[in-house]
């Protein structure tokens, strides 16, 4: 007879000692282990079982130093080198629980799993046997051969091979850094989707992209932020100037660029290709721009703008006190400088004197280019149509104006100053003195005119990722 709190004890024993747990509901908890100590505490018949334990429950097995088993719970806290398996999983902690009913084992003081194609550590796990489900918690790292994940909560569906993280999370390969406070990744798709706080940044062309909805596909070496994206990209240039015969120095330059967009796109492939779509602001040290549709050629250093529509704006870039439209700009570099510039389709430019703001030079005509040399236009070539005004200075003071049109032109400025048109195919020119211009500079437009205020400012665009 057992009697209310009164503890048996069997030790020494030399055969192995088999307990079998019949639990209320549940399959029954089979225990194998080297010596054996019954109690009853409070009306509880408790068990423990010592050296070389092994639990089973169907097709999960625990191996442990001591078991101490709850009869009427059908659980079980698993103490020293403590292993769980099932279907190739394998679960390691040094102190733990296994609860029977639930189907379900839990540690607190640092766990491990590995199913053989990821490992996942946290200070806290527990893990669902019927649901092939881990949550794990605190310091969580999963590992696998292409990436390695990190976040303070994750849960971890092993037949999917899919990962829910939550908080602080970071994820990294060989090619990427992703951060946000969710990602949701699957390993056998490579699909990563990442909301709030979004952070990505390439390793291979030190491009930033942040947002709050991030979807990355690795195996098509796609990326889409479409949820507050801004692209930043800062890089460090070399550039030699000749002093002398006997003599050169070298000028380091810092060039940002940024973006922002209501939608952005990146192609990691042969393109290595930015795309930015609706309401686009750019700023570059060189330049800044307003357009529909940015793409960015990294590998080839191009950028191009285009209108989205007839009905849409035209593309508009500012480039010192010049601003220019046209149905698409693009822009080539070289080292990240400007060393030419194409406005195709309902081109036009104009410029603002830097002492007399109502004077603006102007040019329109179907295409345009610019050649750059150290970031300052050098000459301008105009086709098509080619209707201009510009005003004349001596001596920096104002000197009249004039008005012409050919089929093309040639503009050659000096200090980005205009000091010499050339104009081709049936050309026509008229001169108006000072005394006609002084005080109606808004008389001498070309058709196509418009002045541009929203050109935007690096403060403007980073302004959310400051308040972050």
């Amino acid at each position: 007879m057992i009697f209310l709190k009164k503890i048996f004890c069997f030790a020494g024993l030399s055969f192995l000692f088999i307990a079998p747990i019949q639990a209320q509901q549940g399959e029954i908890i089979t225990v194998i282990g080297d010596s054996l100590i019954g109690k009853v505490i409070d009306g509880e018949t408790i068990r423990e079982v010592h050296g070389n334990v092994v639990l089973t429950q169907g097709n999960v097995q625990i191996t442990c130093n001591t078991a101490i088993q709850f009869i009427a719970k059908n659980d079980a806290e698993l103490i020293g080198d403590v292993v769980v398996t099932q279907d190739g999983i394998t679960i390691t902690t040094e102190r733990g629980f296994y609860y029977g009913n639930l189907r379900k084992s839990e540690s607190t003081v640092g766990v491990k799993l590995d199913d053989k194609k990821v490992i996942l550590t946290a200070q806290i796990g527990e893990y669902f046997f019927d649901e092939d489900r881990a949550f794990f918690r605190q310091d969580v790292v999963l590992y696998d051969t292409v990436s390695t994940l990190t976040s303070d909560e994750l849960t971890y569906f092993t037949n999917e091979d899919l990962a829910i993280a939550v908080g602080n999370v970071k994820i990294v390969d060989k090619e990427n850094v992703i951060e946000a406070d969710s990602l949701r990744h699957n390993r056998k798709t490579r699909v990563s989707i990442a909301d709030n706080n979004v952070r990505i940044q390439n390793l291979v062309n030190h491009v930033v992209i942040y947002g709050d909805h991030l979807e990355d596909y690795a195996d098509q070496s796609y990326t889409l932020i479409n949820l507050n994206p801004i692209l930043i990209q800062i890089d460090t240039t070399y550039h030699t100037n000749e002093d002398s015969i006997q003599s050169a120095t070298t000028e380091m330059s810092i060039d940002t660029l940024i973006i922002r967009s209501k939608i952005m796109e990146a192609y990691r492939d042969t393109l290595n290709l930015f795309k930015a779509l609706d309401s686009v602001r750019i700023v570059r040290e060189n330049f800044t721009s307003v357009n529909d549709l940015t793409l960015y050629y990294r590998g080839d250093e191009r950028i191009v703008t285009y209108r989205a529509s007839l009905e849409s704006m035209q593309p508009v870039l500012w480039h010192s006190f010049s601003q220019l439209t046209g149905d698409s700009v693009t822009i080539y570099l070289d080292e990240n400088r400007i060393k030419q510039l194409d406005v195709d389709r309902n081109a036009f430019i104009l410029s603002q004197n830097e002492f007399f703001k109502d004077r603006f030079d102007q040019t329109s005509g179907e295409s345009l280019k610019l050649f750059f040399e150290g970031n300052q236009i050098i000459s301008t070539e105009v086709y098509g149509g080619v209707l201009s005004i510009y005003y004349l200075y001596e001596e920096n003071e104002p000197n009249g104006v004039t008005k012409s049109s050919s089929q093309s032109a040639k503009i050659n400025f000096e200090d980005n100053e205009v000091v010499e048109v050339r104009l081709y195919g049936i050309p026509a020119s008229e001169y108006y003195p000072e005394k006609q211009v002084a005080g109606s500079e808004h008389t001498f437009l070309l058709p196509d005119y418009i002045f541009h205020e929203n050109k935007p400012t690096k403060d403007e665009l980073i302004q959310n990722l400051i308040n972050r």
